[in-house]
Formats: C-alpha cells, sequence, structure tokens
C-alpha cells in the first residue's frame, strides 16, 4: 500500500517534556482537589485575585462574556465542529479524532471531578475544576500539538507554541471566569492543568490506536 506518511498527533519534539509536565498537572489537580473538597467560599489566593480581576465594566465584561460563550455547549460545538471539518479537508482524520475525544475526555474529567470535590460557588454550584477553561485550553493544545507536528518546525518551536496555546487560552478563560465571578482562581487553575493532564495522554493513546489499525489493515493486504 502506498500513499501519504499519517503525521502523529502527538509529535515526537515536545514527547517527552509533556508527560512530565502532563503528570505534574495531574498532581496540582488532585492536590487543590483534596484542599478545596467540600468546601463553599474562596480561599485566601481565591480572594486576591478576585478582588483585582472580578467584576469588571463595560467594555471589558462584554469582552469576558463573549469568551465565556466559546466555553458555552452552542459555542463549544461551533469549535469543534470548525476544528473536525479542516482536520477532514486537511485530510487528517487522526486529527479530527484527537480534536474530539481531546475536547470530549477533557471535560468529562472536569465534570466528574466536581462532583467528586463537591467545591461549591454562590448557590451552591459545582465550581472544581472549571470546564470552561478546560475546554479551551483543551481545544488550542490540540491545536498546538498539531501545528507542532509540521515538517520543518523544530523542537525548541514546536514546544515552546504548544505552551503558548495552553498559556493564552487558559488566561483569556481564566480571566473571563473569575471577571464574570463564575469560578474562584483556583478552579480556574485546576481547569487548566486538567487539560494539560487529559490532551496528551489522549494524543498518545489516539497514536498507538491508530497505528494498530494501520498495522492490521496492512498485515490484511499482504
Amino acid at each position: 500500500m502506498t500513499g501519504r506518511p499519517v503525521r502523529a498527533v502527538l509529535p515526537p519534539s515536545p514527547c517527552a517534556w509533556l508527560g512530565a509536565i502532563a503528570a505534574l498537572a495531574a498532581l496540582v489537580v488532585v492536590v487543590l482537589g483534596v484542599l478545596y473538597a467540600g468546601d463553599g467560599g474562596p480561599g485566601g489566593v481565591d480572594a486576591r485575585v478576585a478582588a483585582v480581576v472580578e467584576g469588571v465594566g463595560a467594555p471589558w465584561r462584554h469582552v469576558a462574556l463573549a469568551v465565556d460563550f466559546l466555553g458555552e455547549p452552542v459555542g463549544a460545538a461551533a469549535l469543534v465542529v470548525a476544528a473536525v471539518t479542516g482536520c477532514l479537508l486537511g485530510r487528517r482524520p487522526r486529527a479530527a479524532v484527537l480534536v474530539v475525544a481531546g475536547a470530549g475526555l477533557t471535560v468529562g474529567t472536569t465534570t466528574l471531578l466536581k462532583s467528586l470535590v463537591g467545591r461549591t460557588i454562590h448557590d451552591g454550584s459545582l465550581s472544581y475544576p472549571s470546564g470552561h477553561t478546560a475546554f479551551l485550553t483543551a481545544l488550542a493544545l490540540v491545536a498546538a500539538l498539531l501545528a507542532a507536528g509540521r515538517p520543518g518546525l523544530g523542537g525548541t518551536a514546536g514546544a515552546s507554541l504548544v505552551l503558548a496555546a495552553a498559556l493564552v487560552a487558559g488566561a483569556a478563560m481564566g480571566w473571563a471566569q473569575i471577571a464574570l465571578g463564575a469560578h474562584y482562581p483556583t478552579d480556574v487553575l485546576g481547569g487548566w492543568c486538567t487539560a494539560l493532564a487529559v490532551v496528551p495522554a489522549t494524543a498518545w493513546l489516539v497514536d498507538r490506536a491508530a497505528d494498530r489499525a494501520a498495522g492490521a489493515v496492512r498485515r490484511e493486504h499482504r
């Protein structure tokens, strides 16, 4: 069988350090979850950060609402559909699978953690970790991983791109969540770290499953 070589969704250059970051991020998620389990108010750090960020007025509140919409069901679905469409048009079905699996598993993990941790905000809504922050960070990580795997992009440049994408997306959605009073700052940190832990692991699993499936097809055609 011939054809274009299939690019992995987890590039080899940032793979090693991404594993270490994913493990550290998972540890942060667990530690924060234990610290704030069953809590119904802000911690000391939360109060100090929220005092600076929360309660912004126009026009920044409108910006925060627009960013927040990207994590709502309609906005999130639109982003995922657009990303999957782009992957399919670019003939990268493996990447399309990562978009859906990466975002879906990240949001699913935050939903499970909210029930386990039981931290609440305002009217008793479960708040830890922030699903909005996790989702946008996950989608940015997927896009950055795919870009980092492009030929000609060096290891340092690829790693910098992945880290920058995670920071920008997490900071933007995190700011919006705190500014709107939807989450405590530590909820945002937990959501960001959840994406950092889940997406690299998902990318590794997608590559392994796709490679095995491709190997099975090649053996059948021998």
